[in-house]
């Protein structure tokens, strides 16, 4: 009996910390480095060089720092103390880690058997990574989640903005329409609230990410979309002699897109393409794999796999997680609203 007292105090004790955690901002605006004595000019530089808050300015090292114009070793140094006093990133608590995992928004997919799949939907804070080949449904959820990210957080949505970059020239905002007349939104205010952008090389794809942080910093953004991640990357480096290289720009694309995802506290939803695996051997039935290597894989936080099912159905398989079941496979209606 004592001791389910005790359970009960802990966990009101645990319910008090959240409710004072909620109000606290998701991250700190690098203006505050002013009051601890950073010069405004120096700010400046940091929000030119695309730095807009002091959780993302920990997440770059001393010497990309110094790599930007105007400031020295010295000035850098001294930044970077005075923002280590205004973020903690230093070692906390296991319980005080669950706490911040009280933050995640789990986003609705549109799908019930989509959703149980993912535990509830795409979270922010990570990557999701979706791979298979054309016409399984990728893009569809992408352009679903458009959607859905803008629902209230009492439907399950992420009730904030969107940002979608197309590398293929996927995008139709037509396709949107319906979906958001599905949900019982209004079309044209839902469109208004997605920012879309056209990369055409894997650099311009790399400064539109850079560019992402001003804005997100102003407006409540809960999801980014890069569909597709790798197409890029497959026509600008070409051959064996150019792997090494491509690889480690899109290890670079793939941190910016980590950070992203924690320092802002948004969803990152990235399509990707598949190869063939001529090592696959003659007993698997779909010898195919996800492009982008190793690099790819260590980065994307939860792997799912698409594929075209009988007639309209599309079935996903969760390929890689770090807390759902890997094994576990669903079939769902292919994602059209007309």
């Amino acid at each position: 009996m004592q001791s389910l007292k005790s359970e009960e105090q802990s966990h009101l004790q645990l319910v008090e910390r959240d409710e004072i955690d909620e109000d606290e901002d998701l991250f700190e605006a690098i203006d505050k480095l002013t009051s601890h004595g950073i010069n405004a000019g120096d700010v400046k530089k940091l929000q030119d060089a695309g730095i807009y808050t002091c959780n993302g300015l920990m997440m770059h090292t001393k010497k990309n720092l110094t790599g930007i114009k105007g400031l020295s070793e010295a000035k850098v140094d001294k930044i970077c103390e005075a923002a280590e006093k205004i973020v903690n990133f230093g070692y906390i608590t296991g319980s005080d880690a669950l706490l911040r995992r009280k933050a995640v928004v789990r986003i609705t997919t549109g799908s019930q058997a989509l959703d149980e799949l993912l535990g509830g939907g795409v979270e922010t804070l990570q990557i999701t990574e979706a791979f298979g080949e054309f016409r399984s449904g990728k893009t569809q959820l992408a352009h679903t989640l458009c959607v859905t990210t803008q629902l209230p957080t009492s439907m399950k949505g992420g009730n904030g903005k969107v940002a979608y970059i197309d590398t293929e020239g996927t995008f139709r905002p037509d396709r949107i329409v319906p979906i958001a007349e599905r949900f019982g939104m209004d079309a044209g205010a839902v469109l208004d609230n997605i920012i879309y952008a056209r990369a055409y090389t894997y650099e311009h794809q790399y400064n539109l990410l850079l560019g992402l942080a001003a804005k997100m910093s102003e407006e409540p953004f809960r999801l980014l979309i890069v569909d597709s991640v790798i197409a890029l990357f497959r026509v600008d480096f070409t051959g064996r002699g150019e792997l090494a290289d491509r690889q480690q720009k899109l290890a670079q694309m793939l941190s910016r897109l980590t950070k992203i995802a924690e320092e802002f506290n948004v969803a990152v939803y990235m399509t990707n393409q598949v190869i063939a695996d001529p090592g696959g051997g003659v007993f698997i039935s779909d010898p195919k794999k996800p492009a982008g290597g190793h690099v790819l894989a260590h980065a994307a936080t939860v792997r799912l796999m698409f594929r075209k099912g009988k007639g309209e159905q599309r079935v996903c398989k969760v390929f890689d997680a770090p807390n759902l079941p890997e094994s576990e496979a669903i079939s769902l209606q292919t994602i059209t609203y007309y």
